[in-house]
């Protein structure tokens, strides 16, 4: 029985053939791409389940590549990468990669990964399909004087100004905007906006609740409150 479809993006041959190896041992089908160019091929030519990707490639930036894989597909991205950075992997994850794997990894710890982001996109599909999904039924949804639509990944101010957010941002923005008045840990958050164990030394989560507190204006720290040791909570305006 086939697992699922992996795109496994390295200009490294010989970790690819490890990897190839591995996973098709394991249940799943591969395919290869060593650049940019052969990764736009396969998104047109493969029907894929989750894509490996590395971010040192001979003709382009994996960062580059993120937002491309994302116009053409949902599945989940898993980043697979020797920077070893938090600002590297914001970024990545902003961007609208899923999770984010640090080189030398153990196999099994990335087999894991695959297994969750897979399992999680095929519940969000399915929530989708079913509108149970636990979220407010309206893809218009307010924070403050801000609206949110869920369906455009945008944020607007009071004028209807448009606030320039990432997919991380939103996803974040959005954990907070349907749980008001209601304390989430950092764990809950990276849980509800993203794929990969949580480390509770990774200081991510706070540093985009920042950057979001900063698009909001005045109203961020407001509307965003630090439950110092435990996480954040939304505070609607009385």
């Amino acid at each position: 029985m086939n697992k699922g479809a992996v795109l496994l993006v390295d200009d490294d041959e010989g970790l690819r053939i490890v990897m190839t190896h591995y996973f098709e041992s394991e249940g799943y089908s591969v395919v290869t791409a060593k650049d940019g160019s052969e990764v736009t091929a396969k998104l047109n030519s493969e029907k894929l389940d989750v894509i490996l990707l590395d971010l040192v490639l001979p003709d382009t930036e994996g960062t580059s590549l993120i937002p491309i894989i994302r116009q053409s597909t949902s599945v989940p991205i898993i980043v697979v990468s020797g920077k070893n950075d938090t600002t590297e992997k914001i970024i990545c994850l902003e961007l609208g990669a899923d999770d984010y794997l640090t080189k030398p990894f153990e196999m099994r710890e990335l087999k894991a990964r695959v297994k969750a982001a897979m399992r999680r996109a095929k519940d969000n599909l399915a929530a989708e399909s079913t509108g149970s999904d636990n979220k407010p039924t309206s893809d218009v949804i307010a924070f403050g004087s801000f609206t949110m639509d869920r369906n455009q990944y945008q944020v607007f101010d009071s004028e209807g100004n448009s606030v320039d957010f990432t997919v991380g941002e939103f996803k974040l923005l959005e954990a907070l905007a349907t749980a008001p008045k209601r304390t989430l840990s950092r764990e809950q958050l990276f849980e509800l906006t993203r794929d990969g164990e949580f480390d509770a030394y990774d200081r991510a989560i706070d540093i985009q609740i920042g950057r979001i507190r900063k698009k909001l204006g005045e109203d961020g720290p407001n509307l965003i409150k630090t439950m110092r040791g435990v996480g954040y909570m939304y505070a609607p305006p009385s």
